[in-house]
């Protein structure tokens, strides 16, 4: 809340400030409805928009008016679906098509969530594009107005922030935030990132919210009544090939390298057998490569490219993720070129798939990260 200031004109200046406007991205979920509520509550000028991405969200898009409603604000939905199949769907095939495993959500909140969208409510005249991601945000340095920059500094970009992990860790979402720059955090709010999860549910069924039992989203979203593999079978046209352990002897025959990744257990057609691990793609020769051994699965370091810092550049030790579900390790990171960084762990890592996303962070502090090579 704002803090009462000794003279009038510091209290009238809190209060206009308050009354900032914020956009709120409203997908139809617990999350971005409480986000919605906290805001209004703190006094926030709150509107809610949907981003209808595809044809079959009209029940989520229902569930976000509903909440829109239930708060008594302004609603709007933005169809952005050629600019989602664009950048996000076809980014998702391509990147199969070409043997990486790609990571659709890093690259939504890039060019979707905090590309268009937050331009766009830019240009609507909102002051904020807030959202229901786990993590939070705060300035380098204490400033004040509830460590909210003023219009003058948001509008001159003074203020570095840190993008922290969200105080669920088990919900934290910064590892796919890692793309965005100190110019689009100036106009993000996260507002739910200091809470757990289980808090976020009780807020929702205290208020009456008509999603507070709603369940989370597992899968990726644009896929729908099918798993990935039989999406991407009907979309990627791939040859059959013969699969070999390690040691080149031949054992199998593969349905087609993009449909596997490394790590994968299942789903290997080997007679006899389900105990291998893919362990490597040889796209030149249209092979598979299959070990027993777990221990083939370690990598000591990776390369990776296309690095972005959310502040400052950085070289030297910190913690790494190599997937959205692993726990950050001990690395070292140098650089090779101007975007292309080695990655040295302190302990191999296991099943590293190129196309996923190797995120940095300085305790809970996300400092950037790039793509897998």
């Amino acid at each position: 809340m704002i803090k009462i200031m000794k003279s009038k004109k510091d209290q009238k200046r809190a209060c206009s400030e308050q009354r900032r406007r914020v956009l709120v991205a409203i997908s139809g979920g617990v999350d971005s409805s409480v986000t919605a509520a906290l805001l209004k509550k703190q006094g926030f000028d709150v509107s809610g928009v949907f981003m209808r991405l595809n044809n079959f969200s009209k029940k989520s898009e229902q569930d976000a008016r509903r909440v829109a409603k239930k708060f008594n604000i302004s609603f709007f939905v933005w169809d952005f679906q050629k600019e989602f199949k664009k950048k996000v769907i076809d980014y998702f095939i391509d990147e199969y098509q070409c043997g990486h495993t790609p990571n659709p959500c890093v690259e939504c909140n890039k060019f979707i969530k905090f590309g268009i969208l937050l331009e766009k409510s830019k240009k609507m005249g909102f002051d904020y594009l807030a959202t229901g991601h786990y993590c939070r945000l705060k300035p380098e340095f204490p400033i004040t107005n509830n460590q909210f920059p003023t219009k003058s500094q948001t509008s001159k970009n003074q203020i570095k922030r840190q993008l922290l992990k969200a105080k669920d860790e088990q919900k934290d979402q910064s590892y796919f935030l890692w793309q965005l720059n100190q110019k689009q955090l100036a106009h993000v709010l996260f507002p739910i990132g200091d809470y757990k999860k289980e808090e976020i549910r009780k807020m929702a069924q205290k208020m009456k919210l008509p999603v507070f039992d709603k369940r989370d989203s597992q899968e990726v979203c644009f896929i729908k009544n099918v798993n990935t593999h039989e999406f991407l079978f009907s979309l990627i046209h791939t040859n059959k090939g013969i699969i070999k352990t390690v040691d080149g002897e031949r054992i199998g025959e593969h349905e087609g390298l993009a449909y596997y990744t490394i790590g994968q257990r299942k789903g290997i057609k080997i007679s006899g057998s389900n105990a291998f691990y893919v362990v490597a793609k040889d796209y030149k020769k249209n092979i598979l490569i299959v070990s027993e051994n777990e221990k083939d699965l370690l990598k000591k370091e990776i390369i990776v490219d296309r690095v972005k810092w959310v502040s400052d550049p950085f070289i030297g030790k910190c913690q790494v993720k190599i997937r959205s579900t692993a726990k950050p390790v001990i690395a070292k990171i140098t650089k090779i070129q101007e975007t292309r960084y080695k990655i040295v762990f302190k302990t191999p890592q296991r099943a590293i798939a190129s196309g996923q996303s190797a995120v940095f962070y300085s305790g809970n502090k996300l400092l950037g990260g790039g793509i897998i090579m």
